[in-house]
């Protein structure tokens, strides 16, 4: 198993081992960019730089696990709209096969491309959504 994936508790003479203060500190890090998610604002803009910078974890890894953690979160919405009457199925299908279609081709290039360019193209993303959202707020407070 990879390192990176793995998280092993072990104590030694010296007091807690490295192993364990990882996993506190992915879980803090997750956890800090969880509260955006949770607010609607996009926590893999916060989660994946969190991830990377100060955890030092390969990006494919922590665009892995952003992208992951939206599975408990999509089955909640989707059963909280579904409780709600907010689901429309019609033409749902139309809408599903060409996503999955596209996430299995997204997944096979992520995975064939190396881990600095995904870093570098990532940056690039949170930088052109940062001029538009400092775009749109002008416009905001000018118009």
């Amino acid at each position: 198993m990879n390192s990176e994936l793995s998280v092993v508790f072990c104590a030694h003479k010296g007091g807690v081992s490295l192993h364990i203060m990882s996993f506190y500190l992915y879980l803090l890090l997750g956890f800090l960019g969880g509260i955006p998610a949770g607010m609607g604002m996009g926590g893999g803009t916060v989660t994946i730089p969190l991830l990377v910078l100060v955890g030092g974890v390969p990006q494919k890894i922590a665009q892995c696990a952003n992208l992951f953690s939206f599975l408990p979160m999509s089955v909640g919405a989707l059963k909280t709209h579904a409780d709600n009457g907010l689901l429309q199925t019609k033409g749902m299908l139309w809408i599903i096969l060409p996503a999955l279609l596209a996430s299995a081709l997204g997944a096979l290039v992520a995975a064939s491309l190396p881990s600095e360019l995904l870093r570098k193209g990532f940056g690039v993303f949170l930088i052109g959504l940062s001029v538009v959202g400092l775009y749109k707020t002008l416009q905001t407070k000018n118009g």
